[in-house]
């Protein structure tokens, strides 16, 4: 584990809200210089505590108006290799997540489309044909609030 400290915290949350901002304009923020900032941003990123920089798409704008979490139980757990069913689902381009749980489902999946008739088809032509595919979940998302995370 890394140790932080406040400004480290303080960068980790800024960089949560918007990965665009770069060492400068956080330094400026946060009382420290450019290469300051920028030395701490490249611990941050060595040591582990920052994994990446993603683009969030507006899936809305782009035309998939419907996200629907899904539960998926494997039918025969020993018969299909766990790895078979990761690789297959994540050739779905509709599925946007795919993350193996412990509870009662083996996978939760964030699937989007551009209506319920499109994800229905997703669903019964794609997901549904996977290797070791049985009982499924479906759980349309309402509405969505980011949140900053553990340090914000």
């Amino acid at each position: 584990m890394i140790e932080l400290d406040e400004i480290d915290r303080k960068l980790l949350a800024a960089l949560a809200r918007d990965a665009t901002q770069n060492a400068s304009a956080l330094g400026r923020r946060f009382g420290l210089s450019q290469p300051a900032a920028w030395r701490r941003i490249r611990r941050l990123q060595d040591g582990g505590a920052i994994k990446g920089r993603r683009l969030r798409l507006n899936t809305e704008a782009l035309g998939f108006g419907v996200t629907v979490f899904l539960g998926v139980k494997l039918a025969r757990k020993g018969r299909v290799s766990l790895e078979d069913f990761e690789r297959a689902v994540s050739a779905i381009p509709e599925v946007q997540t795919v993350e193996h749980i412990l509870g009662l489902y083996d996978y939760r999946l964030r699937v989007v489309a551009r209506d319920l008739a499109d994800f229905e088809r997703v669903l019964r032509r794609r997901i549904m044909t996977l290797p070791g595919a049985g009982e499924v979940e479906a759980n349309v998302l309402l509405s969505e609030e980011r949140r900053p995370g553990p340090l914000g």
